[in-house]
């Protein structure tokens, strides 16, 4: 008693090969379908303190923005006024604002605090 067996192929199959049909995902749109988002994280790199002043609207806008200032890390003079200005847009915007390691900045809008408390693992 054989609980597998070979489907015997009749004359117009033979040339057909069944297999797997696979989808690939990347080509898979949800065209219709929006997602209802407030609020996005935006990233933005500054070069110049005149940067700074592109993404007021964003954080006006309701979306959460970090600032990678690694480009300007080494003028500390720049850096010190790129904060300042940082934390007037967080005020301006009833947001917070918050360093995250050496060279990035959160900025958060209206509604949104950050938490100064780092999720540790206990050990």
């Amino acid at each position: 008693m054989a609980l597998l067996r070979k489907k015997s192929q009749s004359g117009s199959d033979r040339g057909k090969i069944e297999g797997r049909k696979f989808i690939d995902l990347n080509n898979f749109r949800f065209s219709d379908e929006k997602p209802d988002v407030t609020t996005t994280l935006k990233v933005a790199e500054i070069y110049r303190f005149e940067d700074v002043r592109r993404i007021t609207d964003h954080v006006y806008g309701g979306n959460i923005v970090l600032l990678d200032c690694s480009n300007i890390s080494n003028d500390d003079l720049l850096m010190r006024r790129v904060i300042e200005e940082v934390k007037a847009i967080g005020r301006e915007a009833n947001g917070d604002v918050a360093g995250l390691g050496k060279n990035i900045i959160a900025i958060t809008p209206k509604g949104i605090v950050i938490d100064r408390n780092r999720i540790r693992a206990p050990y």
